[in-house]
């Protein structure tokens, strides 16, 4: 026998059975027999390594353990759609679209909006290379083993009608049977059950064990398709090319010849969407055309020639059991509304922020009171009313309470301020624990190994009580500690130990002094170089530093008034950890950018981020953190933030490229 050729007759076999079962809606074979088939192809390939092909349709079955995801640089940026929730804003986009088109007709394709994870599949000579997920909408993660296991989602195309290279995109989601089936499973084995589908589908596509993705029976639609060569004309022709290919293309779509029509497509599925196998959130309206789209162009984030419409928020009304208080890491105490569980828009709602005393006042909360429960951005759950009608006699009213939670220390209120505060941030239980987590993140002194349950750990346990305390520890420390092994332990102290080279900026940002961020202390950091100077500045120093006012001067005041603060920062000193920063003398070279204001984002070829920063000083001009009207120019670099290059676009702020910004040097 021909082992190799039996291999690929099963082969085909089983990506004929599966085309038919995903794609045409049709059991050709009963699943008992299909098991059989794939049980026999999955010995051959285990006794036959050479001869098993790459995307074999044992890969749905998943089996592969990814340590840890490779980040890709997408081929197409991954771009966000803008957002509207009604009519007027919708017949406001056609106007514009009207407008740039002129006298061209132009028709829309309306698809539904699915809630799930966007994925990109990359294909080469036939074959799906490559599964990547939207990440930041420039590079994502590389999750080709998991993508695998999505059923209908083909490994290989025979078709000649792509090129070699093309990429197709979808949202990948778990089915709300899957995700009830995984709930209830959960349940009855004691655990918490997933928060909602697209959660759980998130969860699930990063998940390091690919068998586990298979066994969750994972989906995809696909919407879209790119590449260097487009095999058709319009977006319609696109999904009808990727459909007769085997791609999971919904039949939800249909194709508008005006907004009127739209409107009519969004009418008509308000209610029928609840009865799909998975959520959604609105519809996504495009432009059919491809060489329309072309013109129309893009804004830095979206596309111009489409655009989201969102449903309005759903609205659940349920009881209110009680309100608990979190303390956070500045001392902050915010109330937190407990539910009755409601379900609401594909989650479970057992909680919801009421945010500061004036909502609960406002809303005039009272015990056991029906309340109702809106999804902001169908999100965020929030409290947007009470019933008061449902409202026992007698109830007694929910009152905001004069001292912390956490320590009973006095609460304040500053006069201006709608939040209350816990002062006693030296020995209260949230803000130690909170100011910790604060000090070892990323953008601050980046101790990584360390998590949350570790520093409740050590605090609850009194092996540290401040920040400094990290310094202290050694292998000793965690003797007895349960969970902790001699690998574990290490790298927590190489963590501890790298985070002494940390530039005194991120370290002062670490430090957590109120309305202190990491463009604040980068500020700081110039204008005072090292602790003792920024301890000892006045409060007219202080404001005399570009974008620090009155609020965040009196906090810094204010946080060097505290002896135990005192200690905490000589505690730094002692241990080695950067409190100086020598910031380079910037020697004038010109006045060329004399009067002149720039903003700085991206990556460059020429320059360090800060050595373009000096560049521009040198040369008489002013660099500032965020764009206003006021802004000359906008210096952008590679991967540059989105939300900035809109901004200056929406205030027509010149925008300058590296070559640029060298021109106008000269």
């Amino acid at each position: 026998m021909d082992i190799q050729k039996k291999m690929q007759e099963l082969v085909d076999q089983i990506n004929h059975y599966n085309h038919a079962y995903y794609q045409l809606n049709e059991s050709l074979i009963t699943d008992e027999a299909f098991d059989k088939l794939l049980a026999e192809l999955q010995k051959l390939e285990f006794e036959n390594p050479l001869f098993a092909v790459p995307n074999s349709p044992t890969q749905f079955v998943g089996g592969t353990i990814t340590k840890n995801f490779k980040s890709v640089t997408h081929q197409f940026p991954m771009l966000s759609l803008g957002n509207t929730y009604n009519e007027s804003d919708l017949r406001d986009f056609d106007e514009r679209i009207q407008k740039a088109l002129g006298e061209e007709k132009y028709e829309y394709i309306c698809e539904l909006k699915f809630d799930g994870v966007a994925l990109s599949f990359w294909y080469e000579n036939g074959k799906l290379i490559k599964g990547v997920t939207r990440g930041d909408g420039t590079r994502g993660d590389d999750i080709t083993n998991n993508v695998k296991t999505i059923k209908s989602i083909p490994h290989t195309i025979q078709s000649q009608d792509f090129p070699t290279t093309f990429e197709v995109r979808g949202e990948g989601y778990m089915p709300i049977s899957s995700f009830e089936k995984i709930n209830a499973d959960k349940i009855s084995q004691g655990e918490a059950p997933l928060a909602n589908p697209r959660n759980a589908a998130s969860g699930t596509f990063k998940l390091q064990d690919s068998s586990i993705v298979a066994q969750r029976n994972m989906a995809c639609f696909v919407y879209a398709y790119l590449g260097n060569e487009i095999p058709f004309q319009t977006h319609e022709e696109g999904l009808m090319l990727m459909e007769k290919n085997g791609f999971p293309v919904s039949n939800t779509y249909r194709k508008c010849g005006n907004i009127d029509e739209v409107i009519q497509y969004i009418e008509d599925w308000e209610e029928k969407r609840h009865d799909l196998p998975l959520n959604t959130d609105g519809i996504v309206i495009k432009i059919n055309d491809l060489g329309q789209q072309e013109r129309l162009g893009f804004t830095a984030k979206s596309p111009r020639w489409a655009i989201a419409y969102k449903y309005p928020s759903e609205i659940a009304h349920t009881k209110i059991e009680s309100v608990s208080y979190q303390v956070g890491r500045t001392g902050n105490v915010t109330p937190v509304a407990n539910l009755h569980p409601v379900y609401l828009a594909g989650t479970v709602i057992k909680r919801a922020s009421i945010h500061n005393a004036n909502e609960m006042e406002r809303l005039d909360l009272h015990e056991n009171d029906t309340v109702y429960i809106e999804k902001g951005g169908e999100i965020i759950p929030k409290i947007t009313g009470v019933d008061a009608s449902k409202r026992l006699p007698n109830a007694a009213k929910f009152e905001f309470p004069t001292h912390c939670p956490a320590c009973d220390q006095a609460l304040i209120r500053e006069e201006g301020e709608a939040n209350h505060y816990c002062i006693n941030d030296s020995h209260c239980p949230p803000q130690i624990k909170g100011r910790i987590e604060h000090f070892i993140q990323r953008k601050a002194l980046n101790i990584e190994n360390l998590g949350t349950e570790t520093i409740d750990l050590l605090v609850e346990k009194g092996i540290i009580h401040n920040a400094a305390d990290l310094y202290d520890l050694n292998e000793e420390s965690f003797f007895g500690l349960e969970g902790f092994q001699q690998k574990s332990i290490s790298n927590i102290l190489t963590s501890i130990e790298k985070s002494k080279q940390i530039p005194f900026r991120q370290v002062l940002f670490g430090i957590g002094i109120r309305h202190v961020g990491a463009t604040i202390a980068e500020k700081l950091v110039s204008a005072f170089h090292r602790i003792e100077d920024l301890q000892n500045a006045t409060y007219e120093e202080l404001i005399a530093v570009p974008e620090i006012g009155d609020r965040i001067a009196l906090s810094i005041r204010a946080f060097f008034e505290v002896e135990e603060n005192i200690q905490f920062i000589d505690k730094l000193r002692s241990s080695g950890v950067q409190l100086s920063e020598e910031i380079q003398e910037i020697v004038l070279e010109g006045q060329a950018l004399v009067g002149k204001s720039f903003v700085i984002s991206g990556v460059f070829e020429n320059f360090e981020r800060d050595d373009l920063k000096a560049k521009i000083v040198a040369n008489g001009g002013k660099v500032v953190s965020s764009i206003s009207s006021k802004l000359d120019y906008l210096v952008a670099g590679n991967n540059m933030g989105p939300a900035k290059l809109e901004k200056a676009t929406q205030l027509n702020i010149k925008i300058l490229s590296e070559e640029d910004f060298l021109a106008l040097l000269s």
